[in-house]
This record gives structure tokens, C-alpha cells and sequence, in this order.
């Protein structure tokens, strides 16, 4: 309650933007710009084009959902470190094989 005896009112703090910026994105995750624009166009940080100039917008929803991404893909990688298999070699249908790094 506020002085004057009303609740104050939640509408008057401003929703965070839809759609973030490359800067602005590069800024939460601590990376640059051009490191921003390489997740982009490899397709791996899904973005749009807006507007007559074409800038990039990554949506927030889905830039949240990348990180959640990155974290699972961590955590399995770390499981798979401390598995049993991790010695293993990687086999691909090109015929070739590696080792899979351990870390």
C-alpha cells in the first residue's frame, strides 16, 4: 500500500522489449556483436529481419530458450565425460573415425 492507502499499481513498470537488439543480445551474453551475428547466421540463435533496413531481432522467449539449450547440451556433455563410453571412437557414415575429446 502506498501512503495515499492504494496498492501500487504493477502496470507502471515497463515490460522488457519483445525483441532484443544484436548489441543488445551480444550484451547478455556476454560475447561480441560479431559473435552474435555468426550464431545467427549459422542458424543456431534463430533471429528475424525487421524494418527497411533489415536489422536482426532476436526474440527474448527465444534467446531464453537457446541458453536453456546450451545449458542442457553442458550438462550431457558433462555426463557423457564421466561415462564409461567417453573412450570410445566416433564413428560417422563418411567411413572415417575420431576421438571423441574428453572436456
Amino acid at each position: 500500500m502506498t501512503e495515499s492507502g492504494t496498492a501500487p499499481d504493477a502496470s507502471t513498470e515497463p515490460e522488457p522489449a519483445r525483441f532484443l537488439t544484436i548489441a543488445d543480445t551480444a550484451e547478455l551474453l556476454n560475447i561480441s556483436a560479431s559473435q552474435v551475428y555468426s550464431l545467427v547466421r549459422s542458424n543456431e540463435l534463430p533471429a528475424i529481419r525487421i524494418g527497411a533496413g533489415g536489422r536482426w531481432r532476436v526474440e527474448r522467449s527465444v534467446l531464453e530458450s537457446f541458453i536453456q539449450d546450451r545449458y542442457e547440451e553442458s550438462r550431457r556433455q558433462g555426463l557423457w565425460n564421466q561415462s564409461d563410453y567417453s573412450s570410445l571412437q566416433e564413428y560417422s557414415f563418411d567411413g572415417s573415425t575420431r576421438r571423441v575429446p574428453n572436456g
